[in-house]
């Protein structure tokens, strides 16, 4: 940045290139934006990203993001206990509850097995989930992201828990709907012609 800004601003510039997704460019438009903004806008800014660092947690249980622990799914009663549907981030339960039809409970890994960037299976929490098993879960649901380091993990986690007798199904993949053949790779019809189904 231009070292005619005052440092403050610049501080900023450089905290908020930080950020995912956000490089110098956007920093910068970020930080401006926010200089021009009434001070009551960025006081309700500010006081929002204090919030959540002091009110949201992990679940003791699940390991989804909460403000109460257990979390909301963990302490529903209405839950199916004996589905579990593992994914790797929080935000994957959010992405597969706006479906609205999963009525079972979650598990977050908080990761994905990945050896190139040093990440096994004790950075994840297994340990948990493998817990979980002996409260009557009869399904695990795989829902870890169709990728190299998703597969590799749901390989991994169906080959622990498949001996102690518990059913483990993955989540189908293939075809986006309203997409065309044509455009899909191989690797993705590969998938959709394992997964297809009986009409």
């Amino acid at each position: 940045m231009n070292s005619q800004f005052p440092s403050s601003l610049q501080r900023l510039v450089e905290e908020l290139q930080r950020l995912p997704g956000i490089g110098p460019k956007g920093a910068q438009r970020l930080a401006f934006h926010i200089l021009k903004t009434p001070r009551d806008t960025t006081d309700r800014l500010i006081d929002a990203v204090r919030e959540v660092k002091e009110r949201i947690t992990y679940c003791s249980v699940c390991n989804n993001i909460t403000d109460v622990d257990p979390c909301c799914f963990c302490s529903n009663t209405d839950r199916d206990r004996r589905t579990i549907c593992v994914v790797e981030e929080p935000t994957n339960v959010a992405a597969i509850e706006k479906t609205r039809e999963f009525k079972g409970v979650y598990h977050v890994l908080m990761g994905a097995l990945s050896p190139l960037q040093g990440v096994g299976p004790d950075d994840l929490k297994i340990k948990g989930l493998l817990a979980r098993l002996a409260d009557g879960v009869t399904e695990v649901i795989l829902a870890t992201n169709p990728n190299v380091e998703g597969e590799a993990t749901a390989i991994y986690l169906a080959r622990l828990m498949k001996p102690l007798g518990v059913k483990v199904t993955r989540i189908a993949m293939g075809l986006p709907v309203g997409s065309d053949l044509e455009y899909a790779d191989e690797i993705t019809m590969n998938k959709a012609m394992e997964g297809r189904r009986e009409v």
